[in-house]
């Protein structure tokens, strides 16, 4: 029943909200246009704030309807991180899209709402208040991800699951490589709405 789970939790991960919503809306294609990236950063470039949520929304329903499955089937601690973490995977490399995929915060931000609310909702917070002060959305997810295992080794006192939180914040990072240069060279773009 685990890997079963699992395997849907990766294909569910690989639906990109943010090329769904991209065509339904009849805006231009996230993975050509803005950064290039298909997550709810680029598509609040490109297409607006409205487009925006609801990438954001879907990219987050996608880590936590999974882990929320595997609770109500009575799953626990390090297997509710493995169903979340196949869906951040099939996120960062989605079956359907030639496994080009996002960044996988939004993902993240779900499937740690799943793991544990309380530790969940302070990792969001951290985002957003970084976000709200600096105005670099990579910088606050680098942020909010890298404390984010503290965060839950604090309300859970799980091993194991913060050394699978480390693996989550290290392919955030890996996947924020361009950003993280962009940092270093004062050239990371700014928080910016459509027009």
């Amino acid at each position: 029943m685990l890997f079963a789970l699992i395997v849907l939790a990766y294909l569910l991960g690989s639906i990109s909200t943010a090329i769904i919503t991209c065509q339904l809306m009849g805006l231009p294609d996230p993975r050509t246009d803005g950064s290039k990236n298909p997550g709810a950063t680029n598509v609040l470039r490109i297409g607006g704030k409205k487009a925006a949520m609801i990438t954001l929304i879907g990219d987050m329903l996608k880590g936590l309807v999974p882990v929320l499955i595997g609770r109500w089937l009575g799953f626990e601690g390090f297997e509710l991180f493995l169903i979340g973490f196949a869906a951040f995977f099939g996120h960062l490399y989605p079956l359907y899209y030639g496994f080009k995929g996002g960044k996988g915060v939004a993902t993240a931000l779900g499937i740690y709402a799943g793991l544990n609310l309380w530790a969940g909702l302070i990792v969001a917070a951290t985002w957003l208040f970084v976000a709200k002060v600096l105005k670099i959305s990579s910088l606050a997810a680098l942020v909010a991800t890298a404390l984010a295992p503290f965060y839950f080794y604090v309300f859970t006192h799980d091993g194991r699951l913060f050394s699978g939180l480390i693996v989550v914040t290290l392919l955030i990072f890996w996947r924020h490589q361009s950003n993280i240069r962009n940092l270093l060279n004062g050239k990371e773009s700014l928080i910016k709405t459509k027009s």
